[in-house]
């Protein structure tokens, strides 16, 4: 259920953005030019597939801090997406969500103003005045339908204002488009400020239990890792393989030996050592490469990948490596990634990831993609490292 076209209103510095991402993308740009903004605007398009959508607004200080130079009074999103089920059509079976959040007079608190999860292809080839609802919400009413686009309409009051009704449909009694769309929204992993200091919980034994997917902040990197390096041979390949591309023959495999109170800890054997490393020892560099390869190396990654700098602290010589990974994890999920690297653009030598470049035009990020005839001119002769580095890559866009 990638992306096919995004847009967002209203939000920090994205006044108004248009994007219509690939299934492999990289997003240049310099510093303060809304890169982590996208991030963050796709992060809480996800959390309003759970019941979390409120408490994220409450930690950014509420709606106005999150409001396009604190002047817009609503936050806008329309995604349209490929069908929630597999080998779907994707243009027939697309479906499209929207939401809006309005600020409530002058205060920080908001509300659902608007939500629609439908599908628009009939009114697109003017078969239907109206797109076919799979569920509505407006003030004072809320609607979910079925596939004959019956009603079925809420209690008046019994819908809360700050939550929207995707999150608060029942699973086992709604209409399945909508139950897996849920499922799939609440399950964009979208990774920024992943904290790798010696005080970090990821440095630390941690409770044995099964975790396949790695958490926003990456601080469940070992119960990720030894349920999938233990779990899955073709993920414990992955691994090894880029440990060994990364640091050589002396890498020889993670081991997880228990702790107290059915703890588990994360070691590296290294066949020069006698004694195993452990997290506490590890570079941060090294922390952060077992975080991408837990990413990229998941054989069921669901459907949106998002990091933010993902060369952060990397050896230049990993950064093939990570690109090779992640041109790989396309193929299986959608990925997007920023990048102030000219090196990481380097490193794509495979597949040419889709290039946006994020611009600062009067207060307001716009988000153009790089490319045409002309960028593939440029390409048979140049990188796109070497396009970034020479400013011809923001001329083009």
């Amino acid at each position: 259920m990638g992306i096919q076209r995004l847009e967002i209103q209203g939000f920090r510095s994205l006044k108004a953005v248009t994007w219509e991402p690939s299934g492999l993308n990289v997003v240049i740009g310099p510093n303060g030019t809304g890169k982590s903004n996208l991030l963050r605007g796709l992060a809480m398009l996800s959390h309003s597939a759970s019941s979390s959508l409120g408490d994220e607004i409450v930690a950014a200080g509420g709606i106005v801090p999150l409001l396009w130079d604190r002047e817009a009074k609503s936050i806008v999103w329309t995604v349209k997406t490929d069908p929630a089920f597999p080998n779907r059509d994707p243009v027939k079976e697309a479906l499209t969500y929207e939401l809006e959040l309005r600020q409530l007079g002058s205060t920080s608190a908001c509300r659902i103003e608007h939500e629609l999860l439908g599908n628009y292809y009939l009114q697109d080839i003017g078969s239907k005045p109206h797109p076919m609802k799979f569920l509505e919400r407006l003030p004072g009413r809320a609607v979910l339908f079925d596939f004959q686009e019956r009603e079925l309409v809420a209690h008046e009051g019994s819908v809360p204002d700050d939550q929207t009704l995707l999150s608060l449909v029942p699973a086992p009694f709604s209409n399945p488009v909508v139950t897996a769309f849920k499922k799939k929204l609440a399950g964009w992993s979208i990774y920024h400020d992943m904290h790798v200091d010696q005080r970090a919980p990821i440095r630390q034994a941690t409770v044995a239990r099964t975790e396949t997917m790695l958490a926003a902040d990456g601080q469940n990197l070992i119960p990720v890792l030894h349920t999938l390096y233990t779990g899955s041979r073709d993920f414990k390949r992955t691994v090894d393989a880029a440990m060994h591309a990364a640091f050589g023959t002396d890498y020889e495999e993670l081991v997880f030996p228990p702790a107290a109170d059915h703890q588990v800890q994360l070691r590296i054997q290294w066949r020069s050592l006698r004694t195993q490393q452990s997290t506490a020892d590890l570079s941060d560099g090294t922390i952060r490469f077992l975080l991408l390869l837990a990413v990229f190396g998941n054989p069921d990654p669901g459907d949106l990948i998002a990091i933010d700098e993902p060369e952060t602290g990397l050896h230049p010589s990993m950064l093939p490596i990570v690109a090779e990974l992640a041109t790989q994890a396309a193929e299986r999920t959608q990925i997007i990634m920023t990048t102030h690297s000219p090196e990481f653009l380097d490193a794509f030598r495979g597949a040419t990831p889709t290039t946006t470049v994020a611009r600062w035009i009067e207060g307001r990020t716009e988000l153009p993609i790089v490319e045409g005839e002309e960028l593939q001119r440029w390409l048979q002769e140049y990188s796109l490292g070497a396009l970034a580095r020479s400013g011809e890559l923001e001329g083009m866009a």
